[in-house]
This record gives C-alpha cells, structure tokens and sequence, in this order.
C-alpha cells in the first residue's frame, strides 16, 4: 500500500490538540476525529471530521489516506475498564487495514511499583483495574507490531499539566488563581514527575514521523522530578502570592468518591502519591533531541490560560 499523505489524530483533548499543532508545526496534513466535529479552541489549520471511534469500518474510512493514526482518544475516566479497550481496538483496526503507522499515547499504570527511577523497559505489573486495562492495551499494539500486523510506537507520560487540560491541572493549578486552595495528593512532599502536555504531544509527533521509533516505548521528556509542595511554592512565585493547600490521603478520597466518580477512580492510584514517583526520560531526549520545556516557562503559560477562563 502507498503511504498516505494526512496525519489523523483520534481525539481532541488536550493531548490530542498538542499532537495535532506539532504536527502542523512540522508541516504535515492533519485531521483531527472526535464526536462532535468541532475542537474549541480551534487548531487553526487542521481538517476536523465527526465520527464514532468505536466504529471501525468508520474508522477505516476516515483513515485510508492516513499515513500514521495517532490514538489520543479515551472514554470518560470511570469507563475505562468497560470501554477503553474496545475504543482502541476499533482505531487500531484501522491502522492495520490502511497500512498507517500507529502511534499510541499511554500514561504509566500499568508498570508495578518501582524504586529508583522508572524506565521504559521496566517490568509491568499493574496493581489497580485500570492499570491492568492499559496493559493489555499495550500489549495488543506491541504484539501486532511484532507479528507485522501494523508499525506501532507508544509514547508515555506521566502525570501531565498545561493549558486546555481540566484535569490534573484543574485541580492543581486553577484553583491558585481563582484564590482558592490547591488539590494535593497523598504524600505531598515526595518526588513526583510531571509532564507538559505540549512536550508529550511533540513526542507522539516525532514517532508518527521518524520510523527509528516505531516497535518501542518511549516516555515523554519532562523535567526532572519536584514534590507537590515545590510545585504549589513555583506557583506563589508566578503569582505573586502565598497559594493555599489542601491534601488529599484515602480517607478524603474514599469519600468523596462516594459523589463523584473521577474522584472514586482517583483512589485506586494513590499509590503513585505516596510515595517517589520519578521517571527517567532519557532515552526520547536522547535519540530525538526533544528536551522538556523548562518548567517556569511551562507554568506560566498554563497559568496565562488558567488566567483566561471565565
């Protein structure tokens, strides 16, 4: 099969928005495919199609002049058991039928608890329901990609803040400038690794485009490792002002989550907060000569947008 000429990026969340605009960057054709056929704010310059991912022949049609599938899709965070496999089999579908590169974007649940640094050929060994889900997942694209069914790479990150993000960020950051008390988690004093969104989409970027990447995992660079507290104190600085904390251990959590979903799935991944959870990004920053956004520059910008929601 020829290659095809487009760029198709499979959701328009913040990830997907970033994968998409370092695309464009690159000047590359990019399609960008999500329910509504809409992205607020627009990503001036990419094409934007309405369609259901679950359903692969659409999928596949979408797709046929793809020359790589970028999977930033997911369902809801407390559909992830029921519904995220099948999501992804839908789009790698896909992939395979028209010959596209597939690139998957992954976080780190399902490697087991680790001390030191985590790397990418750590051993999995998921401890939680979605962890194990995100296994699998990855070990469904890694043993199509051996057995030449399509060429696959997946990127991973963890825990990622920036502008357009209403999670991690909503929580940690936003409430800061709307003068309220920042959400922590677990034990805010250990070392945690945090990504910039933008960083992790110019990874996915990268492996859509350099096939020296495909068949491996490869983590997102990011700065090095700081605790909660250190990033609550950055953002005093930026602000100009004290930024009150609120930490949340298993007993807030537990709950909470009787109220809300997101925050009862939250639980089962506390772990990561407990204790250090540093990741070494070498080998992408390596082998591509991505570096992380410094971490002050990253900050403002997220606090800009923050700044800018009404």
């Amino acid at each position: 099969m020829v290659e095809g000429n487009v760029h198709v990026v499979f959701g328009s969340g913040p990830l997907g928005k970033s994968t998409a605009r370092a695309l464009l960057s690159m000047g590359h054709k990019v399609r960008m495919i999500n329910r509504s056929g809409k992205v607020e704010p627009a990503v001036e310059g990419a094409e934007v199609v309405a369609s259901d991912a679950y359903d692969a022949e659409q999928n596949i049609a979408n797709t046929r002049d793809a020359a790589a599938i970028y999977q930033c899709a997911q369902p809801h965070y407390h559909e992830w058991v029921e519904k995220f496999l099948p999501l992804q089999r839908a789009i790698q579908q896909a992939a395979e039928k028209n010959g596209a590169r597939f690139i998957v974007a992954e976080n780190l649940y399902m490697y087991q608890p680790f001390t030191g640094a985590l790397r990418e050929d750590a051993p999995l060994g998921p401890i939680t329901r979605k962890g194990k889900v995100r296994a699998r997942m990855a070990e469904e694209v890694l043993e199509a990609h051996a057995s030449g069914r399509l060429n696959a790479a997946i990127g991973r990150a963890s825990d990622f803040f920036g502008p357009e993000d209403f999670a991690l960020t909503s929580f940690a950051i936003l409430p800061a400038v709307k003068g309220k008390a920042v959400n922590l988690l677990g034990n805010a004093d250990m070392p945690h690794t945090f990504t910039y969104i933008p960083d992790f989409g110019r990874l996915l970027a990268t492996l859509g485009t350099r096939p020296e990447g495909l068949g491996q995992v490869w983590f997102a660079p990011s700065n090095p490792a700081i605790t909660q507290n250190q990033f609550a104190d950055l953002i005093a600085v930026e602000l100009g002002r004290p930024v009150k904390r609120l930490v949340g251990g298993k007993w807030m959590l537990g709950l909470l989550g009787l109220f809300q979903k997101e925050i009862k799935e939250t639980y089962e991944m506390l772990y990561e907060w407990e204790k250090p959870f540093v990741v070494d990004t070498s080998k992408a920053q390596n082998t591509f000569g991505l570096q992380p956004t410094p971490l002050k520059e990253a900050l403002k910008t997220t606090l800009d947008w923050c700044k800018s929601l009404p």
